[in-house]
């Protein structure tokens, strides 16, 4: 497996744990616990710069010159 495609399965990875944790944003939306709510939508933007990263990283190894 290519350096690329190790960096798309990552991202790939972080995104199943981003659908999981919005799925729980909407359960605690829904309890109205605020408190947990924005713990939650902190955890998010966390991951969602974790898949940015594995992203970018995809890109320019796929973009690299291959020896």
């Amino acid at each position: 497996m290519s350096t690329a495609d190790e960096a798309l399965a990552r991202a790939e990875e972080l995104l199943e744990r981003l659908k999981a944790t919005r799925d729980e944003l909407e359960r605690l939306a829904a309890a109205e616990d605020a408190e947990s709510a924005v713990e939650v939508l902190t955890e998010l933007a966390e991951l969602a710069k974790e898949v940015e990263v594995e992203l970018a990283k995809a890109r320019s190894r796929a973009d690299a010159p291959q020896p």
